[in-house]
Parts: C-alpha cells; sequence; structure tokens
C-alpha cells in the first residue's frame, strides 16, 4: 500500500486535469435541459465545470502555439498551429515527433493539453500552460516537473499510464463516462455523453421531472442564530445532505469500484476512499498530498453540524457565495468573529482574512493554490512538537515558530489547547502507533471526527499483531460507513477462528466498498456460508479489472491470488502488469517472491534481471535483489546492491540496517561502526540501528562507542 500512495502523490499534478474527454464528444450541455433552465445554464456557463473539457480553438485554446520553442532538460518542445489545428513539435530521446492537440482542458490558474496516441488511449502533455497574469508569473509553458528531467523510460514520463487520460480521471470531467478498458487486448474503447461536467454529471433527470417537486438540498434559510449564541445552527433536527455524495464522486481521492460514474447511487457503492494517514495528510489532518477536499471537509466541526457544500458554493456557478469575510459571517456573528479581540490582525490586512488562518493553502499542480477545507485552529505549539505547519507560520517566514506560539497563547490561552484524545491522534499518526489501550481509546471517542476515528482503526496494525472479535464488533455494528469500512480493512488481525464471527456481517453491506474490503480480509476463510463472500469477492474482481490498465490494480490482484494459494494466476496478474506498467518495480518484487516460495530460482533470476533493466533507480529491487544474491552465498556483490539503495532511499532506516550488518559479515566491522555512528542521527536514532551499534561496538570491544550508541536518542 505504501508503494502505491507514493504514486497517488507524485502524480496528483495531474489528477485534477487528466479527467476530460474523447473524439467523440456531445453538445457541451444538454439543449432540453436549457431550454427550461436558462438562468441555471447562464450560471453553469461561468463554472469550472463548464470549461473542464473543450475541442481546441482559438477561443479555447489559451497557451502561446505562435511557433513558441521550449526547453526542459532533455526535452524541447515546438508549440504551433498548421490551419485551424494546434501542434507540438517534441524532441526527447535524440528523436523529433510532431502530436496534434487533440483537446484543451481546464482553464485556470493551467491549462493542459490531451494527445491520441494508441489502443484507444489519450495522454496529457508533459507541459502546461500558465494561465494566470503576467504580473502573478503567468502567461508561459512550464514543464510539469519543474525539477526532474522525466525520460521515456520513467514511470511519469507523458506517455505512461500514469500520465493516461481514459483511467486516471476522465469520469469527473466529461458527463456520462465510461473507460471500458480491455484487459485481454490492453485498449481503451472510452466513450462519454457529454464532452465536460454538465446537468445530468449532478442531477438524476427523469422524463417526468417537471412534474416533480423539487428536491431540497439544503439554503441559508436552514441556519439561524439563538439567543445567546454566536455561531448560526440548523432550524431543523434531521438535514438530508445525502446529495454531496455526488460533489464527493470527484472531489476525493478514491479507488473507483465502477465503470463511470452515477449521480443516483450512493459515493461508497461507486468508490473506496482513502483515508487519513502518512504522507497524504500532516499528522492532524492538514492536508499534504493532492487529496481534494473530502478527507479534510469530512474532518471540520461544520460537516459534523450538517454544513454541506452549497451553504458556500452556488450550485451552478460553484463559486463562493460571499467575498472575504462576508461568506463566514453569514453563520458566525460579526460581533463575536469579526471583532480586534479575535482577529488581532489589522483589518484591511490579509491576517484579517478567515481563510488565511482557517483554510491555509497548499500548491499543486505547479501553480495552482487550493485551499484546506477541514477549518483547522492554527496552533504553532504543534508545529514545535510534530513538526505540522501552521498557517501563522506561513504568513510570517522570518519569525521563529516560538514566536508564533507565545502570540497565539497571549491571544486565546486556554481555549487554543487540544483534548488528550486529540494529541493522542496526533502522536499515532507521527509514529505510526500507540500503546494498544490508548489506541482504542481513539478510536472509541466519538468526540473525535468520524473519519479520523476511522484512520485511526485503519492504523491499528502498526499498534498490534491481533485483535478479538469483542474489540471489533461494535464497529462492525456501526451506523457510521467510514468505521465498518476502516474494520474491513483491518480484519485480518482477527485470528482465523474469530474471522467467521461477526466480520462475515459486512460481506452484505449496503455499500460495495465495504463488500469488496471485507472479502480481501475473508478470502483464506472456510465460511459456513460461502455465497455472500462469493458474491463480494465478483465484485473485487471486478473492480481489478477496470483499473487493471495501471500496475498497481494486477498488483492487488495477484496477493489476493497468493492468499488463496492460486499461484499460477497470480503469476498470470504479475506479467500483465508489468506489461502495462513496465516501471512500475513492485509487481517485479511480488514477482520473485512467488517463484522464490515456488523454489524457480531461476525464472527469480530472470525476473530480477528484467527490473535491473526498467527499474534500475528503484530502492526496493536493489535492496531485495542484494537479499537474492545474499541467499545465492554472493555477499561481495549482495554488498554493492544494498548500498545502492541505501543511496536510493536515504532515509530507509531497514536498508540502511542490512547495509551494515552486510559490511560486518565481510569483515569490515570497523568501518561500518564508523559509518554508522556519522548517520544514525539522520535515521533519528532508530532503535534498531542503534541496537546494532551496541552490537558493533561490543564485538571491537570499542567502550566509546558503546557508549555513544547507548546514550543517543534517550532524551
Amino acid at each position: 500500500m505504501t508503494a502505491t500512495l507514493k504514486i497517488i502523490f507524485r502524480y496528483s499534478l495531474f489528477l485534477m486535469s487528466l479527467c476530460l474527454s474523447l473524439a467523440n464528444a456531445s453538445p457541451t450541455h444538454s439543449d432540453n435541459c436549457t431550454s427550461c433552465h436558462k438562468t441555471e445554464h447562464k450560471d453553469w456557463f461561468k463554472s469550472d465545470h463548464a470549461k473542464a473539457m473543450m475541442l481546441p480553438n482559438d477561443q479555447s485554446i489559451l497557451g502561446n502555439f505562435n511557433n513558441v520553442t521550449v526547453q526542459h532538460h532533455s526535452q524541447k518542445a515546438r508549440f504551433f498551429k498548421n490551419g485551424k489545428q494546434f501542434w507540438v513539435e517534441l524532441t526527447e530521446g535524440g528523436k523529433t515527433q510532431l502530436y496534434q492537440i487533440a483537446y484543451a482542458f481546464g482553464h485556470y490558474p493551467l491549462q493542459q493539453y490531451l494527445i491520441k496516441t494508441s489502443n484507444g488511449r489519450y495522454q496529457t502533455f508533459s507541459f502546461s500552460w500558465d494561465s494566470r497574469a503576467k504580473s502573478e508569473g503567468g502567461q508561459r509553458w512550464y514543464p510539469n516537473y519543474a525539477d526532474e528531467d522525466v525520460k521515456p523510460n520513467d514511470r511519469f514520463h507523458w506517455q505512461q499510464p500514469l500520465q493516461n487520460w481514459n483511467g486516471m480521471c476522465a469520469d469527473c470531467h466529461s458527463q456520462g463516462l465510461t473507460r471500458q478498458y480491455d484487459k485481454t487486448s490492453d485498449t481503451f474503447n472510452t466513450t462519454f455523453e457529454g464532452i465536460n461536467v454538465n446537468c445530468k454529471s449532478c442531477h438524476t433527470v427523469k422524463d417526468d421531472h417537471y412534474k416533480a417537486p423539487k428536491p431540497k438540498v439544503g439554503s441559508q434559510l436552514d441556519w439561524m442564530f439563538k439567543p445567546g449564541e454566536n455561531i448560526a445552527s440548523r432550524t431543523d433536527s434531521y438535514r438530508d445532505n445525502r446529495f454531496m455524495d455526488t460533489c464527493f464522486a470527484c472531489h476525493a481521492l478514491r479507488t473507483p469500484l465502477t465503470d463511470g460514474i452515477d449521480p443516483a447511487k450512493p459515493f461508497l457503492d461507486q468508490f473506496s476512499p482513502d483515508l487519513l494517514a502518512d504522507p497524504l495528510y500532516h499528522a492532524d489532518g492538514q492536508i499534504k498530498e493532492e487529496v481534494y477536499v473530502y478527507g479534510s471537509f469530512l474532518q471540520s466541526k461544520m460537516f459534523k453540524a450538517g454544513v454541506n457544500c452549497l451553504d458556500c458554493h452556488d450550485k451552478h456557478t460553484m463559486k463562493v457565495k460571499a467575498q472575504n469575510n462576508g461568506l463566514c459571517l453569514q453563520c458566525h456573528k460579526a460581533d463575536a468573529y469579526q471583532t480586534k479581540a479575535h482577529i488581532n490582525h489589522p483589518f484591511d490586512s490579509e491576517g484579517a482574512q478567515c481563510v488565511s488562518c482557517h483554510m491555509p493553502e497548499t500548491r499543486y499542480m505547479g501553480v495552482d493554490d487550493r485551499r484546506d477545507h477541514s477549518f483547522s485552529i492554527p496552533r504553532p505549539s504543534l508545529t514545535e512538537e510534530f513538526g505540522i505547519p501552521n498557517a501563522c507560520s506561513t504568513c510570517h517566514k522570518d519569525k521563529p515558530v516560538s514566536w508564533a506560539s507565545a502570540k497565539v497563547a497571549a491571544w486565546y490561552g486556554k481555549s487554543n489547547r487540544l483534548t488528550q484524545v486529540e494529541l493522542d491522534y496526533i502522536l499515532l499518526q507521527k509514529q505510526g502507533g500507540l500503546p494498544l489501550s490508548q489506541h482504542l481509546a481513539v478510536i472509541n471517542d466519538h468526540r473525535l471526527a468520524v473519519i479520523k476515528r476511522a484512520s485511526a482503526i485503519a492504523l491499528l496494525p502498526n499498534s498490534t499483531r491481533q485483535i478479538n472479535n469483542a474489540t471489533v464488533e461494535p464497529w462492525i455494528n456501526s451506523t457510521e460507513p467510514l468505521i465498518r469500512l476502516a474494520v474491513a480493512k483491518i480484519g485480518q488481525l482477527l485470528p482465523k477462528g474469530q474471522r467467521q464471527l461477526s466480520l462475515p456481517k459486512l460481506l452484505k453491506d449496503k455499500y460495495r466498498a465495504i463488500r469488496v474490503t471485507a472479502a480481501t480480509a475473508l478470502l483464506d476463510s472456510h465460511l459456513t456460508d460461502m455465497s455472500a463472500l462469493k458474491a463480494a469477492y465478483d465484485e473485487l474482481v471486478q473492480s481489478h479489472d477496470i483499473n487493471a490498465w495501471r500496475g498497481e490494480s494486477s498488483l492487488n490482484a495477484s496477493q489476493e491470488l497468493v492468499r488463496m494459494r492460486n499461484y499460477d494466476a497470480a503469476i498470470v496478474a504479475l506479467n500483465h502488469s508489468i506489461k502495462v506498467d513496465p516501471y512500475f518495480a513492485e509487481s517485479y518484487i511480488n514477482l520473485t517472491d512467488i517463484y522464490r516460495n515456488l523454489r524457480q530460482i531461476e525464472k527469480e533470476r530472470q525476473v530480477y534481471s528484467q527490473a535491473l533493466k526498467n527499474v534500475s533507480k528503484s530502492a526496493v529491487v536493489s535492496y531485495s535483489y542484494g537479499l537474492f544474491l545474499i541467499r545465492q552465498k554472493q555477499h561481495q556483490q549482495a554488498l554493492t546492491y544494498f548500498e545502492r539503495a541505501v543511496q536510493q532511499a536515504p532515509n530507509n532506516a531497514q536498508y540502511a540496517y542490512v547495509y551494515y550488518i552486510a559490511l560486518d559479515s565481510l569483515g569490515r566491522t570497523r568501518q561500518a561502526l564508523s559509518e554508522l555512528k556519522k548517520v544514525v542521527a539522520h535515521y533519528q536514532y532508530n532503535p534498531n540501528l542503534l541496537n546494532l551499534g551496541r552490537q558493533l561496538s561490543q564485538k571491537l570491544q570499542d567502550v566509546e562507542s558503546y557508549e555513544f550508541f547507548s546514550t543517543q536518542g534517550s532524551w
């Protein structure tokens, strides 16, 4: 999973922009809607949704195609027009080739361009147009990976699967899209009903809908100030916010379980969302990588109170309903919050804006600044304790964090403090695990946001190797679907004898995301009634096939097949993964593991040879091949690859640990001890490295070094 998440972060530059359309485009808006809904159509036309995808012409293309040449490392691109067509001449790897622009997508703060390649694929080109004003640094071509020379044999090259439009997120930028990927032929036959995000992307329209009453999705009238309260509360006891599932379908980091998006179906019946975890999020839940809004908004007190997207965003333009602090003052009394005592900044300054403190921005896609929707309170003290960023230091870069902490303490005092459980949650996310009783206390504290509790459940494997049915049964019976999803994720922590007690209930859950996750946990279980497991497993296989255009999906399928001891099918799945995604290292490693367990050493060696050719820069390949050489008694050669792994992944303490053991085994103990003393601080005094240092010191009878490793990190 970690490797999969890392891939997600690196291609986050493209996630929003890859989701567009194909050559058989329908009209940009539904004519039979606009004939009756002229005002709504006019508002929609102002939205980003309306500009999600466009055919290339002089009005839609924002980039400079006036015979402009741009160079970035080994790539040189010339943008030009030929009649009404837009072209790019790309030189890379000593070859020059012409590509026609098939579509423009997006419009601000950047625009990207789609190129048709082979097998029904459309790919995102490696340069984007910065459409911001020149005064903001815009009106220029820029490379999507500004600091890297991404060559054709790199997984992040523009012609590789991770830059593929069809699979990445086309369903979010075109209406009624289905990918229609065929695993056997490795081809797409992607179709869609509308070229962009239009009426039917969000609305389920029946033939007789004009006779039906309009559904209530919430308005400002749902909120009122009660006597003595400074924050508005709902006027009714229940607010139906289920329509937000349509928003979440695109504004979430998630894995598709079905082909395309049906606005009539719940979010969790079509997608499995990522929960909160490093390195997607900071330890307190602030966004770190490009994760969209779902994971942050669900943490907020606003979400818990019943606030929905349309309380702040117009339902058709999608713009915020008011500028500056007026938006927040809809529900937060001005005489309590628009005051000097609360703001503590000059009223005409940037620091006086609510969003500056409570919705800090993070830059993605090179130029796109997006706000955190957890609406958190700035706490510089957490920066001092946990290294978490804070909004104060974002603005006051010239001041130390201690200065910001002192200011916040003086202004707000104890009102800004977190509960012990909230601090424990941050500690859990920071270090990965906690003592089990402490960990369970975090999970079972209902004051925490549900998504935080669910995320804590998903982290249980870091705190314990086993858990009993009595502990998980309340979670399995929870009314909160994210809690049920999270417990399905850790189902394998249950002893096999206890997995048949409560966990099978999740195989019949109302949401597909929960059913398929439970199936993964129960694959190697022998249930009394296997029908529910078979049905859920069939749904799981379907989701793998839908996503098999990229390496991770077939890798996950292979792991499940190995658990069922279907090694032949697992080998087929991994070979498919390598075929479609040849620069994805983890598939090679899993395939060598299968051959090793089957004692087919020569085939294992052949896979390593292929991996060293295609993914030579991969630390996990270098490390794993070093272990292979150790098993073949080739210790000196193995050392070379362990050293390479340390260089390729300089923060991985396990690679360093094995490298120094290898040095010691070759009689170079003094060298190992000397180098380890120099780098142990870099690894944050990893306990295993400290223990190894003491062992090597004892072996050499080096008292000084033994004392060094015995005292470091103890503070």
